[in-house]
């Protein structure tokens, strides 16, 4: 496997951050344009992805802070005079978009006639100070959804996006934006077999959404005509950050050591590996290792996987806070660069066979479970016009039946409007009936499919 930067036990999360999230900061504080940049956090359920980007964010909101200080004395890119920070989080679970930071109340996904997608009815949150930052990320962590899973009692079983958006003082326009995702963590079908109906879905979805992000950054990777961002709200809600051409995005690919999750290991190397493809280069020289142990301490290891995992990748050595980001050429050497970097896990390539160089197909259960939420989605919905309808019916049958109790009344209006009102709520009625007989389809389809598993 060929990969930017590779940390072992040894090495803390600011190590991490340091190489992974910190020129992103810079960059999207000091580039030209509207610089767009979007951390991701990967691996297996329990292997410390939201430990890890809640550490980062942590500093994210430190850096940010300072570098829109230095800048006011720089007087370049954005500032504290120029610039205000503010902050939306939100969380995809199971087809449903959730706003952390407003009661959890349930948002929608518009896209307009230019592309451009929207999340509408997300509230923003103005920082001042990284007090108020880590403040915000608190609250929208609590309100986060998480459930006991048979891998970890407090597994995430959502998407939460934080997008850090920085808008200029006098116009309210963007001028940069910085999304922390912590993506949910991925299952295998055989993990779930015990699972209930919810969290058997929930995984379903969740490796459905992965699996859609993986293919729309390899389509982007391959200069693809079509990149199949309409395959998850996920990839739909990132578009921007894909798109633009002043956008970056690095992944932070988590992995347990334990030998019962080598195979989650594995897939998630080789989901990694996919991702990046062969943008790797060795613009890391020999003297500018990532803070790993010594070789010679990896060789008491007892596991070849862990031995293989633990092997130093070479690295880009500490990017200068003084550094010009305007045109993004130190991030673009680090994504682009097309010489060779250090191999690890080759060994590993043989060790499972789940993923595939030809573009990926659902399986029947995680198309059923994609369907399935969709026509949730559109039961709900239905069923909630349906109320509204039937409220707005029963004030006017109301003023109906008081219209005709006086001496002078048209009964041949009341008769006609009465039969209208009849004849829409039958149309209503077969309508839900219809819906609610496509879900249970459905769902018996899916009750199917997980006992074949």
């Amino acid at each position: 496997f060929k990969f930017d930067h590779a940390f072992d036990e040894d090495s803390s999360t600011e190590d991490v951050y340091l190489y992974a999230a910190k020129p992103l900061v810079n960059y999207v504080c000091n580039a030209k344009g509207v610089p767009r940049a979007t951390v991701f956090a990967y691996g297996q359920t329990g292997s410390g992805k939201t430990f890890t980007m809640g550490d980062i964010q942590k500093m994210v909101a430190e850096d940010i802070f300072l570098t829109l200080s230095n800048n006011s004395f720089d007087n370049v890119g954005c500032s504290l005079e120029n610039t205000t920070c503010s902050i939306a989080i939100f969380e995809i679970y199971g087809g449903r978009i959730q706003d952390l930071l407003n009661n959890r109340n349930r948002l929608k996904v518009l896209e307009d006639g230019k592309g451009e997608v929207v999340v509408s009815g997300l509230e923003e949150f103005e920082a001042s100070s990284p007090r108020d930052f880590l403040s915000l990320v608190e609250k929208g962590h609590n309100n986060r959804t998480t459930h006991a899973t048979e891998a970890n009692d407090v597994s995430s079983r959502s998407h939460a996006i934080c997008q850090i958006l920085f808008r200029d003082k006098c116009t309210g326009k963007m001028k940069g934006k910085l999304s922390l995702v912590d993506l949910a963590g991925s299952e295998r079908g055989s993990d779930t077999k015990s699972h209930n109906r919810q969290r058997r879905t929930e995984s379903s979805d969740i490796n459905t959404s992965l699996l859609a992000l993986k293919e729309c950054i390899r389509a982007i990777d391959s200069d693809s005509k079509h990149v199949p961002y309409r395959q998850s709200k996920l990839t739909l809600i990132l578009k921007d950050c894909f798109v633009s051409k002043a956008a970056r995005t690095a992944m932070i690919a988590t992995l347990s050591p334990g030998s019962h999750s080598t195979d989650h290991t594995v897939n998630t190397l080789r989901y990694a590996d996919r991702i990046k493809e062969k943008k790797v280069g060795n613009a890391f020289a020999t003297s500018n290792r990532s803070p790993m142990r010594p070789s010679a301490g990896l060789q008491t290891a007892q596991s070849p996987v862990r031995k293989q995992i633990a092997a130093a990748v070479g690295i880009k050595p500490t990017i200068s806070d003084e550094r010009d980001y305007d045109d993004g050429d130190e991030l673009d050497e680090i994504m682009n660069s097309d010489a060779d970097a250090s191999n690890i896990g080759e060994q590993a390539e043989d060790a499972a066979d789940i993923l595939v160089d030809e573009p990926e197909q659902l399986s029947k259960m995680d198309q059923t479970v994609k369907e399935l939420f969709e026509e949730e989605e559109r039961l709900l919905n239905l069923h909630m016009k349906s109320i509204h309808e039937n409220a707005e019916f029963l004030t006017e049958e109301g003023s109906l039946l008081r219209s005709v109790q006086g001496e002078d009344y048209d009964i041949d209006q009341y008769a006609l409007r009465l039969g209208e009102i009849l004849e829409r709520k039958t149309v209503l009625i077969h309508a839900l009936q219809y819906r609610l007989g496509s879900f249970r389809g459905l769902l018996r389809k899916e009750e199917e499919l997980s006992g074949l598993r």
